[in-house]
Parts: structure tokens; C-alpha cells; sequence
């Protein structure tokens, strides 16, 4: 049941990521018809789907209030090239039997992909490592923004990107254009992927989203950059309208 009601709020909150759990719950007793507790439907909303909606709200993001919060450096910042603005977020992953969590840092200026992870719990070390492998192979970045999520507020990962000499920045609360460009990524490989191939198990996810990601870094042509691929811009720094 849990599964079925994960899945069903993870397809629905894509196309309607400003509703909160209490519009989730109403969705899922009212137009799909399941007999569930509105604290089930909390539980699973926020702490096990790490889900938040987009406007403000009183849980627009689940955060450790004793965590230190950074402010937001991306108001009005113009994005020049590759390596200027770094973006991590988390998104669970239906699969045949269970749940998983995909992790990954998009180049804002190029949309490259910059590095990925798996994982079935949500770690604070979990989201290090990962950007401590981003910097490694392609070099460090002058920002990364994130949410203001408990991985990203926690001392490991804070730590991890001050120390490195990077900038870290916090989307504030229910702010719907923060993130959007990893926000429409996992729309992207859900839709085109994920929702299309049901994960049979982790080894199984993990092929499903390397094809995909070399494909969207080095074959697709997107819109948004001049129809260049992802992996051209990231490489060779052009201007882009």
C-alpha cells in the first residue's frame, strides 16, 4: 500500500509541485479512493519522499531548524559559463519491489549532469561524497545551491563545500523558481525513462539512469541552449541566449 501510494504522489506531485500534503491527502481519498490516515500520508510525503511543495507554506521544506541556513546568492546573478553555478537536489525513485533515491548536480549555465547517486536512505554523507566526486573529475565551482533540506544543512555537506573554497547557496522557503533546472530534470527522466521502464531492482536503476544521463549530456539537444547538447556547452564555453 505504501508503495502504491508513494508512486502515485511522486507521478501527481510532478505535475502539481505546489500541493502540499494536505491537498496530496485529499487527492488520494477523494480522486483515487484509498482509505488512509492523513498521518500516513504525512509520513510518507515528508519523510519518507523528502517532498515539499513550491509556494510558501508551513512545511515547504523539511529541515533541521538546528541547522545553520545560508542565504540565497543566485538573486539576480547572471550565469556567464560552465563551473560558475552548481545544483543539487534528491528525488525518490518507484521501482518494482521498493524505493530508492537518486541524487545529482546539474552545470546551471550548460545543463550538463555532473555526477549522480543512488542510494536507499537519504544521507548527509551520501550527498558529500557526491559532490566531492564532482569537484574531483571537472573541477570546482564558484557556487552550489541546494534547498534547505537536513543533507544540505548538515555539517558533513556544509563542511565538504566551504572547506573546498565554495560558495554555498539556499533556495529560501517556497521558492517555486529555485532549482528548477534539476526540478525539470527529474521531470525529464522520469517521463522519458523511469515511468516507462519500471526499475526492477538497484542494479537495474542504476543502467536505466547511466543511459539515460550520457544520452541527455551528450546526445540531446535542448531548446533552452540553442539546440547545443549539454556536454558541448559544458566543454567549450559559448554564449548562450
Amino acid at each position: 500500500m505504501n508503495l502504491k501510494l508513494m508512486e502515485l504522489m511522486d507521478v501527481h506531485y510532478l505535475e502539481h509541485p505546489y500541493k502540499g500534503a494536505p491537498r496530496m491527502y485529499k487527492y488520494l481519498t477523494l480522486d483515487c479512493g484509498f482509505k488512509v490516515s492523513r498521518n500516513r500520508v504525512d509520513r510518507l510525503y515528508y519523510e519518507v519522499m523528502g517532498l515539499r511543495a513550491i509556494m510558501p507554506g508551513p512545511h515547504t521544506s523539511k529541515r533541521n531548524k538546528d541547522h545553520k541556513v545560508f542565504p540565497y546568492l543566485l538573486r539576480d546573478l547572471e550565469i556567464r559559463g560552465p563551473n560558475q553555478v552548481w545544483a543539487t537536489d534528491i528525488t525518490y525513485i518507484a521501482m518494482e519491489k521498493g524505493f530508492m533515491y537518486l541524487t545529482a548536480v546539474i552545470d546551471l549555465y550548460s545543463r550538463f549532469i555532473v555526477g549522480w547517486k543512488i542510494s536507499n536512505t537519504m544521507e548527509a554523507n551520501w550527498c558529500a561524497e557526491l559532490i566531492e566526486e564532482c569537484m574531483l573529475e571537472y573541477g570546482k565551482p564558484e557556487i552550489i545551491n541546494t534547498d534547505q533540506g537536513a543533507q544540505y544543512t548538515s555539517e558533513i555537506f556544509v563542511s565538504t563545500v566551504i572547506e573546498s573554497g565554495v560558495k554555498l547557496s539556499m533556495d529560501g522557503k517556497g521558492r517555486a523558481t529555485d532549482n528548477a533546472f534539476i526540478e525539470r530534470f527529474w521531470r525529464t527522466i522520469k517521463y522519458e525513462r523511469l515511468y516507462l521502464i519500471a526499475p526492477q531492482d538497484g542494479n537495474h536503476l542504476f543502467h536505466l539512469i547511466n543511459d539515460f544521463i550520457k544520452e541527455y549530456n551528450y546526445s540531446r539537444r535542448h531548446s533552452s541552449i540553442n539546440d547545443y547538447h549539454p556536454a558541448f556547452l559544458f566543454v567549450n564555453k559559448l554564449k548562450v541566449a
